[in-house]
């Protein structure tokens, strides 16, 4: 299996928390009230999907499509 380029993956990462969880960054900011989030379930089961296809596309892409980014 091909291995993933990190800043693309930290760039999915990224989408998948905001686009569900509405978390603004995954970086580190030193503070509780911007570290930790309170989501909701619906909201984690969503993410978790979208990881879940997010990877089973991944796995199905040929070489060349990979490195399109």
């Amino acid at each position: 299996m091909k291995k993933q380029n990190p800043k693309a993956i930290q760039d999915l990462l990224e989408k998948i928390a905001l686009d569900h969880l509405f978390i603004q960054t995954l970086e580190t900011q030193m503070s509780d009230r911007l570290d930790f989030h309170e989501v909701s379930v619906w909201g984690v089961k969503s993410a978790l999907q979208a990881a879940f296809e997010a990877g089973r596309m991944a796995a199905t892409q040929s070489p060349t499509q990979t490195n399109r980014n």
